[in-house]
């Protein structure tokens, strides 16, 4: 197996799939990337059994073949190799002589026969959505899903293929975030999944700003492919709670502000707060919003924001960090509170489909 690549390329494919290969040393092949070479491209593939990314970049193929490289120790040596053109050549004992200039390495691998299998996209449901919003959807919501491993159903994003719409949500028992978007797929393909914390953050890392994404969804996973990438992850087995019962309907008041006017302001009162509480004061009045968080071994913070608002007086205790998720991952200038009380669930909402339910904690 011979081949050569420019520098550049090469590492652009690395950082692709170098982050999906398995913590766990139980299998040293899972710490390998598999590495084929055929028809003037390169094929690169990880595995950790659960999620798969596969990307291909265009090389100098001199004599196709197959083998599996360490890939954080490759992509190591690439990265600090000057740019210019590197030269692989893999012997029949899967050892690498790779060259660069004046710079040589000598690094040894596995044979590509101890490489998974990876699963295909054949035989799925289909849907095509664009990179940018997809990635957006995930940026929106999936803050909000939970790390308890003793509900492992929340720990991912919901998607709900449904009536023309993919509907995200994310949810950990104490806040929910919910996106929609408008899809076009036959109605014989509605469907909800539920797409692992892991695949999300696996998915931000590699999805662009824009083109098509096509995704295939079977009963236990699901595919991506798009451009020159293609990644499948196992899906979380179980059943999401139904989201729509915890959305308030019928709010009485509705509050506008500047969001990062009030993100401003939360990041300075949670200085203060304490890291066992973690909670802030917001006392709705008209026309202006007070926030104080106070800790007895630390001091009080206090603010006061413009608002709009012309209803009753409401006051309110919320995790700050639970309301700056959301506002740091939006890019609406301003943000929407509804709410009835200091005891009832809050709503937050902007100028696209979204929409945040945030429980108040007891005074």
């Amino acid at each position: 197996m011979k081949f050569s690549i420019t520098r550049s390329k090469l590492l652009e494919c690395l950082q692709k799939v170098q982050n999906v290969t398995s913590s766990k040393n139980t299998l040293q092949i899972l710490s390998n990337a598999m590495i084929k070479a055929e028809e003037g491209k390169l094929f690169i593939t990880t595995t950790d059994l659960d999620m798969s990314v596969r990307s291909s970049v265009e090389a100098d193929i001199t004599v196709p073949g197959a083998t599996t490289l360490p890939v954080r120790r490759l992509a190591g040596i690439v990265k600090e190799l000057p740019e210019g053109v590197i030269s692989f050549e893999i012997d029949d004992k899967d050892t690498a002589a790779i060259t660069c200039g004046a710079s040589s390495y000598r690094i040894h691998g596995l044979p590509v026969s101890d490489f998974p299998p990876i699963p295909e996209a054949e035989g799925s449901k289909c849907y095509r959505l664009d990179q940018g919003a997809f990635r957006e959807m995930l940026r929106k919501t999936t803050y909000a899903a939970s790390l308890d491993e003793t509900r492992p159903v929340l720990n991912g994003a919901l998607l709900a293929f449904k009536e023309g719409k993919l509907t995200t949500v994310a949810t950990d028992g104490r806040r929910l975030a919910l996106v929609e978007h408008e899809v076009e797929f036959p109605q014989e393909n509605d469907i909800e999944l539920i797409l692992p914390t892991k695949a999300v953050n696996g998915l931000t890392h590699i999805l662009g700003n824009d083109g098509d994404l096509r995704v295939f969804a079977q009963k236990n996973q699901l595919v991506f492919e798009f451009e020159d990438t293609m990644m499948c992850t196992k899906l979380i087995d179980g059943v999401y709670p139904n989201y729509r019962q915890v959305i308030p309907s019928g709010c009485e008041e509705r509050v506008t502000i500047e969001r990062e006017l009030l993100l401003s302001a939360l990041r300075r009162v949670s200085t203060i707060a304490d890291n066992k509480s973690n909670s802030a004061k917001l006392t709705f009045s008209e026309n202006q919003l007070e926030i104080i968080s106070n800790s007895p071994d630390i001091g009080e913070g206090r603010e006061l924001l413009p608002i709009k608002y012309a209803g009753k007086t409401i006051s309110a205790i919320f995790n700050p960090e639970y309301i700056m998720d959301p506002l740091r991952n939006l890019d609406s200038d301003n943000v929407i509170f509804e709410l009835n009380d200091g005891n009832s669930p809050a709503l937050l909402k902007c100028d696209i489909p979204f929409l945040y339910v945030l429980m108040p904690l007891r005074f």
